[in-house]
């Protein structure tokens, strides 16, 4: 089959390896695993760095060094004790190795496609659903009538994130972004009220809130808005710390937090074992499967590839102009 290799060299700066459209072996189901005919392939940051298995714990091992881990298909062939699939379904998910013709898939993290949702579109929800609701409802324990903060609302996980809350009745979906125009576009996906970047983003939140704050904050922003996100936050925030836009370290106010009682969590897939992520899948599907059926919660496509043009995909979402996914199509 074919796939887009990560060609490492010597290993010794794997973010400056190269893809490879190449030959590779095809993929078998063993236990668990679905076997999927790649329909459409969703790009990620991840993929940039050109590590194989990025997410180790509970990648599936393809049968070379594969880039890619989210994708929406087709099932070609389930393996021993799977049970509730067959040939022929509909399904997305984050399999390892998301940049070939044929993946492998562990039928515990497959998500249905809901009826009649193009393959571009399915391929794009898994990472950010996925990773947005468990952080506003596990670790961010979102409750009707909240005030939501989104810190980086224009990235994948920040839209999913404003949908989300909105679906799940936050009173209040606030959001931060770096332009007029992408807080305007960001409104068709339940955004209240948008904050410019850079900006006195705490004191914006204060003022719109009437003095409280929000009650989780969701924040891709990093280390460049931790003031800001803990300036923003009301009494008992959970503030969930999921990206890292502006840099991985800066100076907490401990003061603040410990006065505003305030719980930072930080979540991430890279070091769950896979029944752990089954977990977060489940829990997604559970609460948004009937928001992905009727499209309340939709990825925008800001451009579509042809899987054989793989290396411009990656150049257009390193050029960081992008609103929304960027989605390879299999022919």
């Amino acid at each position: 089959m074919k796939a887009w290799v990560i060609d490492a060299g010597d290993g010794s700066a794997p973010a400056q390896a190269s893809l490879r459209f190449a030959d590779v072996e095809e993929p078998r189901a063993g236990a668990g695993e679905l076997l999927l005919e790649i329909r459409a392939v969703g790009l990620n940051r991840a993929d940039l760095s050109r590590r194989a298995g990025h997410y180790e714990r509970i990648a599936t091992r393809p049968p070379a060094p594969i880039a890619g881990l989210e994708a929406a298909g087709t099932v070609m062939a389930v393996g021993p004790g799977v049970e509730g699939f067959s040939p022929g379904d509909r399904v997305m998910g984050m399999p390892s190795g998301a940049y070939a013709e044929r993946a492998l898939l562990d039928a515990r993290l497959a998500m249905r496609v809901p009826a009649g949702m193009a393959w571009t579109d399915a391929a794009a929800l898994p990472v950010a659903t996925f990773t947005a609701h468990d952080a506003l409802v596990t670790a961010g324990r979102l409750r009707p009538g909240d005030t939501v903060l989104v810190q980086g609302a224009s990235s994948g996980v920040g839209i999913a994130a404003l949908q989300i809350a909105r679906w799940l009745r936050a009173a209040r979906v606030i959001g931060t972004a770096s332009s007029p125009s992408r807080i305007e576009a960001l409104r068709a996906y339940g955004l209240t009220d948008g904050i410019e970047r850079p900006g006195a983003v705490a004191e914006q939140v204060m003022a719109i809130t009437g003095g409280r704050g929000a009650d989780v904050v969701i924040d891709m922003a990093g280390g460049g808005a931790i003031a800001d996100s803990l300036g923003a936050c009301a009494l008992g925030a959970r503030w969930v710390q999921v990206g890292r836009m502006g840099g991985p370290r800066g100076e907490i106010d401990l003061d603040l937090l410990s006065r505003k009682r305030v719980s930072l969590v930080g979540v991430t897939f890279r070091t769950r074992g896979v029944v752990e992520f089954a977990a977060v899948v489940r829990n997604a599907e559970h609460d948004l499967s009937a928001a992905l059926a009727a499209r309340e919660i939709a990825m925008p496509l800001s451009a579509v590839f042809p899987f054989a043009e793989a290396e411009s995909a990656q150049q257009a979402m390193r050029s960081n102009e992008h609103l929304g996914k960027i989605v390879l199509q299999m022919p």
